[in-house]
């Protein structure tokens, strides 16, 4: 795919790094573009092009995961060397490795050592490491402590506590004068992150993980199914009706402007929301999302994250995989931590004094990242990501009240057993 093409789908290209230096190269990385991603992204690269004397074109993403899987596939398909490093979530080296190359003659033990395991692993298909971690995630319930104490409310440990608080709070607020204020936003759109919001509410309520790692489908439950009609009746209640088309920065932007008193998100938000130019500056805290009632509920966060890999068509891989190593090693982990609240993937760093000086929400982090929920990529391989389109139009089926979780559940196991062939993925 020539550059011609890449570029009216939505591509933004910034220049990173100085002049080309007659004996350096150009390399091209594809960061993410929600909330610090693009400055820091490009920081680091320009960081590296210093020391090393090439250049790098930093571009752009789309904001939905979806929208940027797809837009890869299309690269990636078609072959071009056009992207030399990209930036993917923790779950598609199952849906496109095979484009990548092994990273391992690039890196010594001890340095793969360093980062969680859990996330090598994942990341590792076939002996080969196909990306490195760069950033984990797993989802956060923000909430606004000023208004708990006016309201003389508790941090919610369920979500039926959480569906009344934000009831008594949205009540309150609006009777203030505040028409506009809602008492929770999160990502509702049909795409990727409602796969993961959904997924929290039903391992949170007991109801399973879609698909077990026998491979056997389990999400047609009635805990599951409670789960979804739970979070149905938040939508024109709590919740506005613009959510189902909400993603990450559509849900950080009315939290971020007072308009809400709970917000589920990704850590990253947290440095924004508490920016000097932020309206609730110094007003919010975070804590584990809520878990549901009933036998086998529990606290449940979907696990996340984005890592570098390289591309098989690369021209210039030797280079490539340096810009790797240098933008996900630890210093620069380290510097994005401090700066922009990046969740670093290598636990020494959650106990670094200078990053908990200057974030100190990061001790409460690293036992949820060690304890959180994975999708079902590792056993559903390459048809993850159909698997994840069924799961997330059948929950937002649910929430815009087209049919209630259990029917909507029941005909998601028919179509998830007509793509596995009975389970056999």
């Amino acid at each position: 795919m020539s550059r011609s093409a890449i570029l009216p789908l939505a591509f933004a290209l910034a220049l990173a790094g100085g002049a080309a230096q007659a004996a350096g190269v150009k390399v091209t990385i594809s960061c993410g573009s929600a909330g610090a991603e693009q400055p820091q992204c490009q920081q680091g690269a320009k960081a590296w092009a210093e020391k090393t004397g090439n250049t790098v074109e930093v571009v752009a993403a789309p904001q939905s995961t979806s929208d940027q899987l797809a837009l890869y596939q299309q690269i990636l398909n078609a072959q071009s060397g056009d992207i030399d490093v990209f930036q993917i979530d923790i779950i598609w080296p199952a849906i496109i490795g095979s484009h990548f190359i092994d990273l391992k003659p690039y890196v010594d033990q001890a340095t793969i050592d360093q980062h969680f395991p859990s996330i090598i692993q994942g990341l590792t298909r076939n002996g080969q490491l196909l990306a490195m971690p760069w950033f984990t995630d797993a989802g956060l319930l923000y909430y606004r402590q000023d208004l708990l104490d006016k309201y003389k409310l508790k941090v919610p440990e369920t979500w039926a506590e959480l569906t009344e608080a934000a009831k008594t709070i949205q009540e309150g607020e609006r009777q203030a004068g505040n028409d506009r204020f809602f008492g929770l936003v999160f990502q509702g759109r049909a795409y990727e992150g409602l796969t993961c919001n959904a997924l929290e509410w039903i391992v949170g309520f007991g109801g399973g993980t879609i698909v077990g790692q026998d491979g056997k489908i389990t999400v047609n439950n009635p805990q599951a199914a409670k789960a979804l009609d739970t979070a149905a009746s938040w939508i024109g209640t709590i919740a506005p009706d613009g959510v189902l088309n909400y993603m990450e920065e559509d849900a950080r932007g009315v939290f971020q402007s007072g308009n809400a008193a709970f917000m589920r998100n990704w850590p990253y938000a947290y440095s924004l929301v508490n920016s000097a130019d932020s309206p609730v500056k110094g007003k919010i805290a975070t804590a584990p999302l809520p878990k549901g009632d009933g036998e086998g509920a529990r606290h449940a966060a979907t696990l996340g994250g984005w890592n570098l890999a390289v591309s098989k068509y690369s021209a210039h891989p030797k280079e490539a995989a340096d810009l790797v190593l240098y933008l996900t090693g630890k210093e620069e982990q380290k510097r994005r931590a401090i700066d922009a609240t990046f969740q670093t993937t290598i636990p020494a760093l959650y106990e670094d004094p200078d990053v908990l000086k200057a974030q100190p929400f990061f001790a409460q982090l690293k036992g949820a990242f060690e304890s959180a929920v994975a999708r079902p990529s590792a056993i559903t391989g390459e048809r993850y990501n159909e698997v994840s389109t069924l799961f997330w139009n059948a929950v937002h089926n649910t929430l815009s009240k087209q049919g209630d979780g259990a029917a909507n559940l029941a005909q998601l196991q028919k179509d998830l057993n007509r793509l596995s062939r009975g389970g056999r993925w």
